[in-house]
């Protein structure tokens, strides 16, 4: 009986840090949002899309209000977003991004994580050029009738690629086309779950199993570091 207590209260442990995470992620989003645009979401597309994330992870009302509050007064110094680029185990190209108050704490941090973990981090621009921008839109398959008129409407708003995964469709544009995609979404009433800028590798590398494993013990502890938003590689 005890072991089964011990495992239940890891695994209740565990979800209660990735949703702190999540929620402290998409805080920093809103805070950014509010200091590049306005603190009023029908004028400020980058805040609704935080905000729409935050509802699907089921942030509650209150933190949310909060947080574009904390962003809106003056007295708050704001986050800074900055990228740090660097090769992993096995040639992997990784980029991470990054929300900080204090850019000299958060550099020393993920150059440990790189050397503890058989990786190097790079000085800028040594591998962004290969990554690409995109928008990504996460919506639930039965919120689309028809996915085939959807996918050929949608190539007219800028539709690039268009996934099944899981009961799940994610649309891949351009981020030039970002804004024009989000709002052919938002005219046609398409429930939209989350909404994102990624970075996208232009070639991935396969590894083994035992090789992809050290790769992801270097992603799970540059994640660990609160003042990151999102990693991306070019592990295939």
């Amino acid at each position: 009986m005890g072991r089964i207590f011990e495992k239940r209260k890891h695994k209740m442990f565990a979800r209660f840090d990735r949703m702190s995470k999540a929620f402290n992620r998409i805080g920093r989003e809103i805070e950014i949002a509010v200091k590049a645009g306005t603190a009023d979401p029908k004028l400020n597309p980058r805040l609704r899309m935080a905000i729409q994330n935050a509802r699907s992870v089921n942030m509650p009302k209150d933190r949310i209000e909060a947080a574009i509050k904390r962003a809106s007064s003056k007295e708050t110094a704001g986050y800074q977003e900055v990228f740090y680029e660097g090769y992993g185990p096995h040639g992997i190209a990784i980029l991470v991004e990054c929300a900080t108050d204090n850019p000299t704490r958060t550099v020393a941090n993920i150059r440990v994580a790189f050397s503890r973990h058989q990786g190097t981090l790079g000085s800028s621009g040594s591998i962004a050029f290969m990554f690409e921008r995109k928008g990504v839109f996460r919506v639930a398959t039965a919120k689309i009738p028809n996915l085939d008129e959807f996918e050929l409407e949608m190539i007219d708003h800028g539709l690039e690629d268009l996934v099944h995964q899981e009961g799940d469709v994610f649309i891949y544009t351009s981020f030039q086309d970002f804004g024009k995609m989000a709002k052919a979404l938002e005219e046609k009433g398409v429930d939209v779950t989350t909404t994102e800028l990624q970075y996208v590798p232009t070639s991935t590398k396969e590894l083994s199993e035992a090789e992809a494993k050290e790769v992801q013990e270097l992603i799970d502890k540059i994640e660990e570091d609160d003042d990151v938003q999102s990693v991306f590689t070019s592990m295939g």
